[in-house]
């Protein structure tokens, strides 16, 4: 899984409030968000389970157990895809993923696409099938980064609006050089460093900010590191190799290096250089040689 996608799963479980109250502005009302929330990804895995190719697409899927307020143990479940790219099976499989869990909980179920792709013409809303007589219609709530209004996100208080913000500048990426992406990127943290908003959550945010613009130049990157540091005191966020490597074992990447196993070792090697994390670091986890790296 791609370092941008390692980003979306934490930001999606360390602001799932906000994500309730941004999408649903009654969130309050409708659950119970003292009971907190459990993240059913390993069930959602074998549901539909992912492609043992390395090579295959994978998806940022969030499958979370919500309480609601019309009874103590009365729960719904939420489907969570981000999508990065234009897929004509997209709603196909919003589709599959709707019924296996419906077959597999039997609870009300909805269901969120989120899209974080450049593409203007790829929006999918619905699932639609028509044979003699028989018909299927699926529908899910959809949501479009690129058609958001900057000034309404900016308003807002809420650290998921402020995510959103990040990615909408992250994804505009192809229109803009380096030192200009700096400059927006550098000019949203100070902006959000200004928000009424716990100092945990800004601490959350901050790392999606920090980490999810892409410099085509790594000079750049560092420069934006050393002075989101100093803009923050070095208090509010952690560095790329920790943030990355910490999402790296909850994605269970470092299971070959626990066992021991030369071709899982190098399996895992290979899944942390596709996760962003530096050269260096992966040859001092593994063991492996950096050009031994190079060449996976």
């Amino acid at each position: 899984m791609k370092r941008n996608d390692l980003l979306w799963k934490a930001a999606l479980e360390d602001l799932f409030d906000d994500f309730l109250r941004f999408f649903y502005p009654n969130a309050d009302e409708l659950f119970n968000l003292d009971k907190g929330f459990e993240y059913l990804d390993k069930e959602l895995d074998q549901l539909f389970p992912p492609d043992a190719d390395i090579y295959a697409p994978r998806y940022v899927d969030k499958l979370v157990k919500v309480f609601t307020n019309k009874g103590e143990e009365e729960w719904i479940l939420i489907h969570i895809e981000v999508q990065s790219n234009s897929d004509k099976n997209f709603a196909k499989r919003m589709f599959q993923y709707y019924y296996r869990i419906l077959d597999q909980y039997n609870k009300p179920i909805t269901a969120f696409a989120i899209f974080a792709d450049t593409s203007k013409n790829f929006h999918p809303k619905y699932y639609e099938r028509d044979f003699l007589g028989t018909r299927v219609y699926y529908s899910y709530n959809t949501y479009k980064i690129t058609e958001q209004n900057d000034v309404e996100l900016e308003a807002s208080n809420n650290p998921f609006a402020m995510a959103i913000l990040s990615a909408k500048l992250a994804i505009s990426r192809q229109s803009l050089d380096d030192q200009r992406l700096f400059d927006l990127a550098y000019d949203l943290a100070k902006r959000l460093l200004n928000k009424k908003m716990p100092k945990d959550k800004i601490r959350k945010v901050m790392n999606f900010l920090r980490h999810y613009p892409r410099f085509e130049n790594p000079e750049m990157f560092s420069k934006f590191e050393k002075e989101i540091s100093i803009l923050t005191e070095g208090s509010t966020t952690m560095g790329i190799e920790e943030f990355l490597l910490d999402q790296a074992k909850k994605e269970g990447l470092e299971k070959g290096i626990e066992k021991g196993i030369e071709k899982n070792t190098i399996d895992t090697a290979l899944k942390m250089k596709e996760s962003g994390l530096d050269l260096s670091l992966i040859s001092n986890i593994t063991g492996l040689s950096i050009k031994k790296i190079e060449k996976l």
